[in-house]
């Protein structure tokens, strides 16, 4: 029989331990994975923080020890990995904690997935490209506990991490399907510390991941409706939480948004994030502001493949007037957030856009946007964002 429905692999996440005050339950959750002497993973500005030494008494008292690992760059990139994997090795670790931002947690996972591989493999071997994870040992990658701090990359619930070559500038999809924590552990008061542009360009980041998930051509019809309902929680509690910091329902909210965002992309990304990967790794700006400022162009760039989809979007999210009303709002959630109006504002230089432009036609994310990405249009499009 003819049928027009194709054939599309799906996988969806793993455990979530939800809910406020959770972090008490970290120890336990480690020992279900198979943990008993973690390297906790997080960022420098994290290290110092009474979250971070909470989590750790938790640890400590469990008798798992506190040996942390904080030299990770807001973009991180094969140094830091290295310098992880040594001290994951140097303390005879058996798994790890990931504990942050983005940053953090793309980094625990690349310890995670290469500290016992053989000598001969790269990291670069295992981008996400056909069937490249298979290079890799499986039973070697050490166990992961992801513990988010902020409600935006959604990496705590994702089979990849984000690697910055140091040599190219280029970001690159390190992926394997052991890279999904055992254990995801959500405690949205971990959240409440966050600073207030740090809130707004995570956000922003998990609404673009959610945006472009509901966008993008490809068939999957569960990351479609999750990808709506996050877009729904974000219009409706960043602002909260950017006002009111310590709204923990919000900032629940947000958690959800996020971690919702990152398992709808499964259905693809796009422009927003093939522009947004070169930038950051040229100019190490933070990534979902970034995002967040090239979004507007990237709805007027996909406006007559996408119309009708946002039209749609927008009368589920109560926005009035299609199209239009869905761009709107973006726009006045950007001012409300404080979001650089350009890519010149965010010191991008005009002399680089032929750069760009080829560092964004070779990330992943464009082969999912609903307009097929040229040099020529790619090249309008940061034009555009200037």
């Amino acid at each position: 029989m003819s049928h027009d429905v194709p054939n599309r692999n799906w996988s969806y996440p793993t455990a979530i331990k939800f809910g406020v005050g959770r972090i008490a339950e970290l120890a336990e959750h480690c020992a279900a994975a198979g943990i008993k002497n973690p390297l906790f993973v997080t960022d420098k500005a994290l290290a110092s923080l009474p979250i971070t030494a909470g989590a750790l008494d938790v640890l400590d008292k469990a008798g798992l020890g506190r040996a942390v690992f904080s030299e990770v760059d807001p973009n991180p990139n094969e140094g830091n990995m290295a310098a992880g994997i040594a001290v994951y090795l140097a303390g005879g670790h058996d798994g790890v904690i990931c504990f942050g931002g983005g940053s953090a947690l793309d980094l625990g996972k690349m310890i995670a997935l290469m500290a016992h591989q053989r000598a001969d493999l790269s990291v670069w071997d295992l981008e996400d490209i056909d069937d490249w994870y298979t290079r890799a040992d499986g039973s070697r990658i050490a166990p992961i506990v992801a513990v988010p701090t902020t409600a935006g990359t959604g990496s705590e619930v994702g089979r990849a991490g984000v690697l910055t070559n140091s040599v190219t500038h280029k970001k690159k999809i390190i992926f394997h399907p052991k890279l999904l924590p055992v254990v995801t552990l959500c405690d949205p008061a971990l959240t409440v510390g966050m600073p207030k542009f740090i809130t707004a360009g995570t956000g922003m980041d998990a609404l673009a991941h959610c945006l472009e998930a509901y966008c993008s051509p490809f068939y999957h019809p569960m990351s479609q409706g999750i990808a709506l309902e996050g877009m729904r929680l974000v219009f409706e509690n960043l602002t909260v939480a950017y006002a009111d910091p310590t709204n923990l329902t919000a900032r629940a909210h947000m958690m959800s948004a996020a971690a919702m965002g990152a398992v709808a992309f499964q259905k693809g990304l796009g422009a927003i994030h093939s522009l947004s990967h070169p930038i950051g790794a040229v100019y190490n700006t933070h990534h979902g502001t970034t995002n967040a400022v090239v979004m507007p162009m990237v709805l007027d760039f996909n406006r007559h493949a996408i119309e009708d989809r946002i039209e749609k979007a927008a009368a589920y999210l109560g926005i009035a007037g299609g199209f239009d009303g869905f761009r709107a709002a973006v726009m006045d959630l950007r001012a409300t957030l404080g979001i650089p109006e350009n890519l010149t504002a965010l010191g991008v230089q005009a002399d680089r856009l032929d750069e760009l432009t080829e560092m964004a036609l070779e990330d992943p994310s464009c082969g999912g946007n609903p307009v097929a990405m040229t040099r020529e249009n790619t090249r309008a499009l940061f034009q555009a964002c200037m």
